[in-house]
């Protein structure tokens, strides 16, 4: 087995890698989120950490990797006794997959001693193996809802509680939460956005000395990984040495009474939700003194906490990017800043916040040990891991719908003519009424259709596919094969069972929709005031799309054709950007809107079979070049659809309505979006 890339070796990341090594310092910290685009070593550097953290000592044959000098009084595998056997062990990673069951995460019975031996048996989850260890969800705003309930309960608490097929367990599950995110792929629910301590935005280098320094390091890895891991044995044990003694320096690290209000200050400066920022700001600053060797906390280390810790908490709409205004930072800083120093004798505070971050003193080096140009001191130029082989290449920018996409449905011809274009304001969503799909889908889980799969409410059982089970319904599978035992012969404890005796739970619940947007953004739309409507209500529909896990596509049409401003994706953050600075003028080929759709959720089917689409139409209903609208309404036949008429005025035509009779299509007129919420309020 390959030795894991050094944690050492890679160049740059100094914010993702000091976030991490605080958490390692004091777990307290409340774990990192990495947020960043594809190729920036998020995944690597997380794995990297684990090697670098101090060994753990646990109760020997302990599955919940109880620690001897205080041991879980409520542990499944105890009570254990004080001079119990222990040993020591390295500190676990376990990584959490997109796709795992509740069972694989909290665990369950377990069924093969229960059907066989007739006893009940716990058989522990990952939470279990990550107990005083590391806990890393790659593509965490990925994991469906159920999954994120869980990991809630148990980040809040540190215990997990099962309770299900007649077991009823609880164990301590403390551990380090690490996830990585791209945003393209969709936002985090704010409740598990909360829950990390730490967030870092990681960004490639587009300095070309240090991307060149990656690809050198990443070559003499892949050439020779024991011989790189090697040559970077020494700085690796240097860094895991000084974790030691700083997690040793931790407890006797001073937080004075006003560098908490100072911290206290800042949090209330950014207006964030709740006291978890507080109490993370002060942990991670309190651990950041004792990285840099100091026993008093000073200014420096509550900039970089608060730098760290408030990024992710100060956003108050779900589109807002995530970031933090360092000269807001520091002017609060400066406003309760002490008169006089917290400890005279400490010359930390003598030399003010203008000292620099790292221990060593003027010149000195950074915290994690890297110098500005990526080299490490005394360590070998080679390849790092920051590319990773998933590409270098960035997101492509939100700043003009379409970059990067198809151009148009009618060949090389600009998507608008020559007519002026205009890029009207977007102002505050509101709430929508609810869309749904008819019917019942198997598509993924989500909050807005009705749905069966593997999770929701049991409704019933029933036989498995060619397949075999999803899972077992333990009562109905005992049910099935009780009759049958005494023809079975059996005898003794357990039961005889056969495939046919196997059965599985039919869930209904709520599922996720493919939402495309098909948005007329032509002259007969360009109405500043009007336009700013359209918007508005479709990031209000955008916002709502967000709340209930969909998958979200923009089409827009105006002049000669029509784009696909947005592919069908789960960052409905990228869905808005594209919205606001989408511009207006030209001809109305409605046609091409149609058809530019209908090609989209054709690809999208083949993708992504068991998502079903919402088709959303916002339009006048005018068509004023292009080709033949009811050829390419019927090529969307079948298709759920809602069409938000735009038509203004006194005198109104009613194009929209007769485009509806042709698509199937519910009409909702734009300015009752939000009047029909607040009129079913008042109804209720």
């Amino acid at each position: 087995m390959n030795p894991a890339y050094p944690f050492s070796a890679v160049v740059g990341l100094d914010d993702l890698k000091l976030a991490l090594v605080l958490n390692a310092v004091s777990p307290r910290a409340g774990g990192v989120l990495v947020r960043g685009e594809k190729g920036t070593a998020k995944s690597t550097i997380v794995r990297a950490l684990a090697a670098q953290l101090p060994p753990v000592a646990v109760v020997a044959g302990c599955r919940f990797h109880c620690d001897p000098a205080a041991p879980d009084p409520g542990c499944p595998d105890g009570p254990h006794e004080p001079d119990a056997a222990w040993v020591r062990r390295p500190a676990s990673l376990v990584e959490l997959p997109v796709g795992a069951s509740e069972d694989r995460l909290a665990g369950s019975l377990d069924l093969e001693r229960a059907l066989t031996e007739g006893v009940k048996a716990f058989e522990p989850g990952l939470l279990a193996a990550a107990h005083r260890g590391v806990l890393y969800v790659d593509e965490v705003n990925l994991l469906h809802d159920h999954l994120v309930d869980l990991l809630l309960d148990a980040a809040a608490l540190g215990v997990c509680y099962v309770e299900r097929e007649t077991v009823s367990v609880r164990h301590a599950a403390r551990f380090l939460l690490v996830g990585t995110m791209n945003p393209e792929e969709g936002e985090l629910r704010p409740q598990l956005l909360d829950r990390f301590g730490l967030t870092v935005e990681v960004r490639a280098t587009r300095e070309p000395g240090e991307r060149a320094e990656v690809v050198r390091r990443r070559f003499a890895f892949d050439a020779d990984p024991e011989g790189f891991a090697a040559r970077w044995a020494p700085e690796e044990a240097a860094l895991a040495e000084r974790i030691a003694r700083a997690r040793a320096a931790l407890p006797a690290v001073r937080l004075p009474d006003a560098r908490l209000r100072q911290i206290t200050a800042v949090c209330a400066g950014f207006e964030v939700d709740g006291l978890r920022a507080d109490l993370v700001t002060a942990h991670a600053a309190v651990a950041h003194a004792a990285w840099q060797g100091r026993d008093v906390v000073t200014r420096e280390d509550v900039r970089v906490a608060a730098r760290l810790a408030l990024p992710h908490r100060r956003r108050r709409d779900p589109f807002d990017a995530p970031g933090l205004d360092e000269r807001l930072l520091d002017d609060l800083l400066d406003q309760t800043e002490p008169d006089g120093p917290d400890d005279p004798d400490d010359p930390d505070d003598r030399e003010g916040p203008g000292r620099p971050e790292g221990p060593d003193g003027p010149g000195g080096p950074p915290a994690d040990g890297s110098q500005s140009d990526g080299s490490q001191p005394g360590g070998p130029a080679a390849p790092s891991h920051e590319i990773s082989g998933e590409g270098g290449g960035g997101p492509a920018s939100d700043a003009s719908p379409g970059d990067g996409e198809p151009a148009s449905r009618s060949g090389d011809a600009a998507p608008h003519d020559s007519a002026p274009e205009d890029v009207a304001a977007v102002g505050a969503p509101f709430r929508v009424p609810v869309l749904r799909v008819s019917g019942v889908g198997e598509g993924a889980a989500g909050r807005r259709s009705s749905g069966r799969g593997r999770h929701g409410r049991a409704i019933g059982a029933r036989l498995p596919g060619g397949a075999g089970p999803r899972a077992i319904d333990l009562p109905s599978t005992l049910l099935a094969a009780a009759p049958h035992q005494v023809l079975r012969g059996r005898r003794g404890p357990g039961l005889i069972l056969r495939r046919d005796d196997l059965r599985e739970p039919v869930r209904e619940g709520r599922e996720g929709n493919l939402v495309l947007f098909v948005v007329d953004a032509s002259g007969s739309m360009g109405a500043r005031r009007r336009m700013t409507a359209v918007k508005t209500a479709v990031l209000s529909l955008l916002l709502d799309a967000y709340q209930r896990r969909d998958k979200v596509g923009l089409v827009v049409f105006r002049g000669r054709g029509a784009t696909v401003a947005l592919p069908p994706t789960s960052s409905v953050e990228a869905g808005a950007a594209r919205l606001r600075a989408l511009p207006t003028g030209g001809r109305t080929p409605l046609a091409e809107g149609l058809a530019t759709a209908a090609e989209v959720l054709r690809v999208e089917r083949m993708r992504d079979p068991d998502r079903r689409p919402l088709l959303v139409v916002v339009t006048d209903g005018r068509a004023t070049s292009g080709g033949d609208v009811t050829r390419a309404a019927t090529a969307l036949a079948g298709v759920t659809s809602v069409v938000v008429d735009c038509e203004s005025g006194p005198v109104r035509l009613g194009l929209a309505g007769t485009l509806a009779l042709r698509l199937g299509a519910r009409v909702l007129p734009l300015e009752s979006l939000g009047d029909l919420v607040s009129k079913r309020r008042k109804a209720g």
